[in-house]
């Protein structure tokens, strides 16, 4: 699938800098592990909603346009 198109999946996961992935292949002990954080549980489930109905919308923009195809 395009990858323009999963812009809200992985919204809780931070996007890292190509030296940081480098640096991953020898953090045998998982210290680069980084997760977008929030201020409260309920800011978090909002944005994990938020993320969760983009996906749905991209997913119907895929589907009208390989219908109207």
């Amino acid at each position: 699938m395009n990858s323009k198109y999963m812009s809200g999946a992985n919204s809780l996961f931070a996007q890292p800098s190509f030296l940081s992935g480098a640096a991953r292949v020898l953090d045998l002990g998982g210290t680069f592990d980084e997760y977008n954080s929030s201020d409260t549980p309920e800011e978090a489930d909002a944005r994990a909603l938020w993320g969760d109905w983009k996906v749905v919308g991209e997913n119907l923009g895929i589907a009208i346009e390989e219908v109207t195809k």
